[in-house]
């Protein structure tokens, strides 16, 4: 339970399992934890339970494959599929030989793997499918340096007859008869061997960032680095084997890699893999996890849905929800304010959950979750003070790609929602005079392969990162984020405007997805938005609004009503100037294929604004 705890934000660091690389950290924590679960997932309908131990024979009879193969420590191998346990046992076992281990979207495009591939100058590449083997086959000619393409799932490739191209079973199988052939003594002394191959600062794994400005760019993030995060966050978030938590973002990204899969790792946290991205409401009901991650997105659709199942209940179930989240957005309110909620209040609250919010809780899947973790975007306060008001401490951290992930974070101890905590890292943070987050120390990256003149523009002479994030610090040391630097409008009028809070508003409505709010050197505000299907469909069916499709549906006359009084709603909350004028519903619904979102589901506001510049325009020459 979320409680006033006088400064105390951080814990004492203390390592919870040794190692000088993330190897060394991965097989300690075998060696620890040995029988105990690590890793769920469903295989044909059931949720089945992979051990330490089970996990740790198949990622070294996987190693001992690659080594068998030729692949030698310092060799470069791509992972390209979609989020399964899978992906980590070619991910692990390419760090047990001391190989480096760069992934790809699961979402990109044949020309992109082919990119990726040949800048990474990876010589092995694990696909999951046939899809994914046929952008890989697409382009292979192109990647002299590649010599195997490894496939988890052969299903639909029974027939195929390609010396390049092997199963991940056939790769254990080669791995099983290597380690018998040299006999234990030998495979045990050859294993040890390639587990200790790598220093801590040299390189692990290669992160590559969106390219929404001309190539992506692969970050290098060194053994230190992720280890240096991982227990930071770890001073933060506590957690222990008898945590679990869920795994459904790309792990090719910074967030789900470094703070879900490696952070879970390092603390013995049980891992469950979603089915896949769509499945992710039902599944968090089935795992019902005790620490759950997510980006903001996932939490305002939860939101959204408890508000549409609200309109639909009685009048009295409507009332009693109203009093009980009354009661709990009172005691955030006084925990803000630093005040004493008071054994009446306690016990109000308490009362509140037992017979209401309890409910709301376990329609989520949040029932049994000692913490909630949101980042990678900016989110709603009124949002962060909702999920308190239900009972759970929702946690703001912040961090990115090149600081290898969280750097600041809030923690149990003290939530300002608003604020995106306090350092937790051991480096240093400051701002800069244009008020500009940076950040300097042992987690910050390596830089970006094959760039420097990139490395060089985003860390400078003296070894600061510049993040790109402006922000301000209270006298407490929490920090806050204002915008991106490159994103703050301003207008024509010369007004300064940050429109990730004016978006951050819109979508805290139940009908609105994601929000661009658009006015840079333009004489007014305006905004893009990308309408919820589920929720917009269901008002459009309880109110007779004729559509046949999602376009249709965003060009309804109701529609555009709802979305605007929508608007006129967050509108009253800011000043005349900061207000949005005119709005526009995107006619496509957009989904992770779709080159205007990233990886983490934030539309690009850059490329939004140039593919829909017509339609932006519309709304400054009527």
């Amino acid at each position: 339970m979320w409680q006033l705890d006088g400064k105390r934000f951080w814990s004492e660091e203390r390592v919870i399992v040794p190692g000088d690389n993330l190897p060394e950290m991965f097989w300690n924590a075998v060696a620890q934890r040995g029988d105990l679960t690590l890793f769920r997932q469903k295989e044909y309908g059931l949720w089945q339970s992979l051990s330490w131990n089970e996990v740790g024979q198949i990622v070294r009879e996987v190693g001992a494959g690659l080594i068998e193969l030729g692949f030698a420590a310092g060799e470069t191998a791509s992972v390209l599929g979609n989020t399964r346990q899978e992906w980590l046992f070619s991910d692990l076992a390419i760090l047990s030989c001391g190989g480096i281990s760069s992934g790809i979207y699961p979402t990109d495009a044949a020309s992109q793997v082919e990119y990726l591939t040949q800048d990474s100058n990876s010589v092995l590449l694990f696909v999951e499918d046939d899809e994914q083997l046929d952008k890989a086959l697409e382009v292979r000619e192109r990647l002299p340096a590649l010599r195997k393409i490894i496939v988890w799932d052969m299903g639909g490739l029974r027939d195929l007859d390609d010396d390049q191209v092997i199963s991940l079973a056939e790769l254990r199988e080669m791995g099983r008869k290597r380690s018998s052939r040299l006999g234990a003594a030998a495979a045990d002394a050859e294993w040890r061997e390639r587990i200790g191959t790598r220093k801590s600062a040299e390189l692990a794994i290669l992160i590559y960032t969106s390219g929404t400005t001309g190539r992506p760019k692969g970050a290098m993030i060194s053994h230190d680095n992720i280890l240096q995060a991982v227990r930071g966050f770890n001073r933060a978030t506590a957690q222990n084997e008898d945590d679990e938590r869920m795994c459904f973002l790309p792990l090719c990204h910074v967030a789900e890699r470094v703070s879900g899969a490696y952070f879970s790792l390092y603390t013995g946290t049980k891992l469950n893999f979603v089915e896949n991205p769509e499945t992710v409401p039902e599944n968090v009901r089935e795992i019902a996890p005790t620490v759950f991650g997510a980006v903001p997105r996932v939490w305002e659709k939860f939101y959204s849905g408890v508000s549409i199942t609200l309109k639909e209940s009685n009048a009295f179930e409507r009332w009693a929800y109203k009093i009980a989240i009354g009661i709990g957005l009172e005691k955030v309110r006084r925990y803000e304010a630093g005040q004493a909620t008071g054994n009446g209040l306690d016990f109000a609250h308490w009362l509140a959950r037992v017979l209401v919010l309890n409910t709301v809780r376990k329609v989520i899947g949040i029932h049994r979750s000692r913490m909630l973790i949101t980042g990678a975007a900016p989110i709603s306060p009124d949002l962060v003070r909702w999920y308190m008001a239900l009972g759970v401490p929702m946690l703001e951290v912040w961090g990115m790609t090149e600081t290898s992930s969280v750097a600041i974070g809030t923690t149990v101890a003290r939530i300002k929602p608003g604020s995106i905590g306090i350092p937790g890292t051991p480096g240093e943070i400051r701002l800069s005079d244009e008020g500009e987050i940076l950040v300097r120390g042992p987690n910050v990256f390596m830089g970006y392969l094959n760039q420097p003149e990139k490395t060089a523009e985003t860390i400078d002479a003296d070894g600061w990162l510049h993040t790109g994030d402006v922000g301000s610090v209270d006298e407490d040391g929490f920090y806050r984020i204002s915008d991106r630097l490159k994103d703050i409008i301003i207008t024509a009028g010369g007004k300064n405007i940050t429109p990730s809070e004016l978006e951050n508003q819109i979508k805290f409505s139940p009908y609105v997805t994601d929000a661009v709010v658009i006015g840079d050197a333009r004489p007014y505000l305006t905004c893009l938005i990308m309408i919820d299907q589920e929720n917009v469909e269901k008002y459009a069916q309880d109110h007779d609004v004729p559509f046949s499709n999602y376009a249709s549906l965003t060009r309804s006359d109701e529609v555009q009503k709802l979305i605007g009084g929508e608007i006129e709603r967050v509108n009253h909350e800011f000043a005349r100037v900061e207000q949005i004028k005119k709005f526009r519903l995107l006619e496509k619904k957009l989904g992770a294929e779709d080159e205007e979102l990233t990886p983490t589901m934030k539309l690009k506001r850059k490329l939004v604004s140039q593919k829909y510049a017509e339609l932006i325009d519309s709304m400054y020459n009527e």
